[in-house]
């Protein structure tokens, strides 16, 4: 997401946002956080989520009731640009029982345990006790050993839906939205009547640019079971649809562009294709790990942007999953637009390499560091929020901000810009990949800051704090 409307930077200056303590924190803006501890130490409150502290100005919240329910796993808080839904088949396995106790021990799997499984010759039992060793590293964000896992339970029985349901579900997450729809479609021939079968094909199916195949395939899922998620696919499924009925589409060696034919020229889209391989070419270079899949680009009027995507007025583009850009008004490539292109991009690749893990704060600094953006005026104004602790909690901006105000929005950002450019002047690019990685395997936010810059929350704000005001003034 990119901010399109300029707002005052005196906004800036009416945050502030209540203060008590217990487990469950209600922010002013609405929000709430659920935590184990919370303690008081001086104008802020810290507080402890599973293995990591946090600290929140008192200022912040409007007010916190005990008896919430305690927060036990790590989290970091980012999602996917493109979630994928909860499910929970349990169709095509063998009877659990206490495996999952049995496989995994002291919160990682236990191969030894799991080979002397596998040890009885029994197809149906080794299947699922690869399954649950996948579901375990799948659902702690380590990519790479879930797939390992899954591929042994599939070698023990190919047509488990069960398997093949998360293994769709995790090809989608990481950018192989293509091969998913393969593992996708044999869950759908081994369980018919499973609805969540068809819900992840229906979402591997639109995350490979096969929209009608998808708004079958969610459709179907909704006859088998009423869901309000999959409803919500498939509503912006048919927006999109009806919207891009007459679309054409064009391609390069990286992007396939959907675009109405009178609304560009050849000349502009030829224009925007060429920015975005070169965008393509630096942010392999900045950041690596290219998505897998060719990238799906679409070119709106500013009412049909708004209209399939149903975003906030304030923002200027979209990527969830693929690149939307409107483009009304113009007919040739502009700074702006440039801007917006590449912004949208590294969406892209810092989902690929975070596998869908990084919280929005981290997303949207490393996207308009990207740009490339600098704070430039907004810095001193900024710098006043940090050190009149009237700044918005990183923490609290680890989850989307598209129901955020204007307002809310433009500080949003400019912190996220300020956090980023903080870390790359400190500590270099390297570091925020090796962030982005850390996330991937399946590590917290505040863990991934402590591997790499040595900083939990708390220090991060301080230490921002610092650099703003010698780069800005107070």
């Amino acid at each position: 997401m990119r901010l399109r409307a300029t707002i005052l930077i005196a906004m800036m200056l009416m945050f502030a946002f209540g203060a008590a303590s217990a487990d469950t924190i209600h922010l002013k803006n609405g929000r709430t956080i659920l935590v184990d501890h919370v303690r008081e130490n001086g104008n802020r409150y810290e507080y402890e989520i599973g293995d990591d502290t946090y600290a929140i100005p008192k200022s912040s919240v409007d007010r916190v009731e005990a008896g919430g329910m305690p927060v036990h796993s790590a989290s970091s808080g980012g999602k996917s640009i493109a979630d994928l839904p909860a499910f929970t088949p349990a169709d095509s396995l063998a009877n659990e029982g206490d495996l999952p106790q049995i496989i995994v021990k002291d919160g990682k799997v236990d191969t030894d345990a799991l080979a002397k499984l596998e040890s009885k010759g029994k197809p149906e039992l080794s299947a699922t006790a690869d399954f649950i060793a996948g579901k375990f590293e799948f659902e702690h964000g380590n990519i790479d050993q879930a797939r390992r896992y899954f591929d042994s339970a599939l070698r023990f029985q190919p047509e488990n839906s069960t398997v093949l349901i998360y293994y769709a579900a995790l090809l989608v997450r990481t950018g192989n939205a293509s091969q998913a729809v393969t593992y996708a479609q044999r869950a759908v021939s081994a369980a018919p009547r499973s609805p969540d079968a068809y819900t992840v094909l229906g979402y591997a199916q639109q995350a490979s640019d096969h929209t009608k195949d998808a708004i079958a395939s969610w459709k179907h899922s909704l006859e088998l079971r009423p869901d309000p998620a999959v409803q919500q696919y498939l509503d912006k499924a048919q927006r999109e649809q009806n919207v891009e009925t007459d679309f054409a589409q064009r391609e390069s060696s990286h992007f396939v562009m959907h675009y109405e034919g009178k609304q560009t020229s050849e000349a502009f889209r030829g224009q925007i294709l060429a920015a975005l391989e070169s965008d393509y070419d630096d942010l392999v270079r900045d950041l690596g790990t290219p998505p897998r899949d060719n990238i799906l680009v679409t070119l709106y009027t500013e009412q049909a942007f708004f209209d399939v995507t149903r975003a906030p007025s304030w923002s200027g583009a979209l990527n969830d999953g693929k690149l939307r850009i409107p483009i009304s008004g113009l007919n040739s490539m502009t700074s702006e637009l440039a801007h917006v292109l590449k912004h949208e991009l590294a969406h892209s690749f810092i989902n690929q390499l975070s596998a869908g893990r990084c919280p929005i704060w981290l997303h949207e600094g490393i996207a308009q560091l990207e740009e490339p953006k600098s704070l430039g005026s907004d810095g001193r104004q900024l710098s006043q929020l940090f050190n009149s602790q009237h700044n918005i909690p990183l923490n609290v901006l680890e989850g989307s901000f598209m129901n955020l105000s204007s307002a809310q929005a433009y500080v949003a950002y400019a912190e996220s810009l300020a956090a980023v450019s903080y870390i790359n002047d400190s500590y270099g690019m390297g570091d925020v990949q090796k962030i982005l990685q850390l996330l991937s395997q399946g590590s917290s936010t505040e863990s991934a800051l402590r591997a790499t810059i040595h900083s939990d929350y708390g220090q991060l704000e301080s230490e921002l704090d610092k650099y703003l005001g010698d780069k800005y003034g107070k």
